[in-house]
């Protein structure tokens, strides 16, 4: 599927990369999750998967290719930018026949029902639809290319709540036809991540985390009692939020949520609960820029 070995990338020479010794291998069709702070690097790492860019260091593959300007790469991928570059004067019946035209498995049927879910015109102009719009017209491309490697930025950016779910729910049915590789890069995370087999997690140009959902969601233990108690609890344990107030701290650690800590919890009288997964995720990869917890 995707191989990236040592790749190292910045947008103008003697500049500090944006990317720096990124390996990066997912060989299975899987649907996975892609999350970042603004400026870790996930754009542009989408982007060089994508072949729009060329590595400075490195190799990356797609589906075995090079895809930096090699269209037979390309015709195994389908990336879908935050902001598409459409066709400026691109009705919907346009963007039916070049996603047709460029991807050999597009998925006709499937356009058609999004076409009517999503409610979008057939005449006007996608130029002149409205933010929500022109993003379900973009998710329309991406799920019916039915491309093996399919990379979406920040896809349901404009959508409201309902056609968020109309999106997992295309998603989910058209991967359960034609399991492909799909990554999907979010703020989202808590809605997309019951739908994700794999995270991979950007911080500071660096992959600080790979592995299966499953694994990391279950990370991030909250604890909160009387100062004493909770720092008895927690010694040797790995802190990555602390908060007080009064004689009463809050914290988290940065381990499985478990029956030992739930014991330990109660050993010591302290209150315990799930961190939800961007809680998490957002302390880890501060902890891991080195800033004050």
């Amino acid at each position: 599927m995707i191989d990236m070995e040592q790749v190292c990338y910045s947008y103008q020479k003697n500049n500090p990369p944006i990317l720096n010794n990124v390996t990066l291998h997912e060989h299975e069709p899987v649907i996975g999750a892609i999350w970042g702070r603004n400026g870790a690097g996930k754009t542009t790492l989408m982007s060089l998967l994508a072949g729009h860019n060329r590595p400075d260091r490195g190799t990356i593959q797609v589906m075995g290719q090079n895809p930096y300007n090699n269209l037979s790469a390309q015709s195994h991928l389908c990336y879908i930018q935050e902001n598409h570059p459409l066709g400026k004067n691109w009705t919907i019946h346009d963007l039916l026949t070049m996603g047709s035209h460029f991807h050999a498995a597009w998925d006709q049927q499937l356009a058609l029902r999004l076409i009517e879910a999503f409610e979008l015109p057939s005449k006007q102009k996608i130029s002149k639809f409205s933010k929500g719009m022109k993003t379900a017209a973009q998710i329309m491309l991406g799920l019916c290319s039915h491309a093996s490697v399919t990379i979406m930025d920040e896809p349901t950016n404009g959508l409201d709540a309902e056609k968020r779910k109309w999106f997992y729910e295309a998603l989910l049915e058209t991967y359960e036809e034609n399991p492909r590789l799909i990554l999907i890069s979010t703020h989202h995370i808590e809605e997309v991540q019951p739908l994700c087999e794999s995270l991979i997690v950007v911080n500071q140009g660096s992959i600080s985390i790979h592995q299966p959902m499953e694994q990391v969601r279950e990370r991030g233990v909250l604890l909160t009692g009387l100062i004493r108690d909770v720092e008895e609890a927690t010694q040797g344990a790995a802190v990555i939020e602390s908060a007080r107030l009064g004689t009463t701290s809050k914290v988290m650690i940065d381990d499985l949520y478990s029956k030992d800590w739930k014991a330990k919890a109660q050993q010591y009288g302290l209150s315990i609960e799930k961190a939800s997964l961007q809680q998490y995720l957002v302390n880890v990869t501060r902890q891991q820029e080195g800033m004050k917890v």
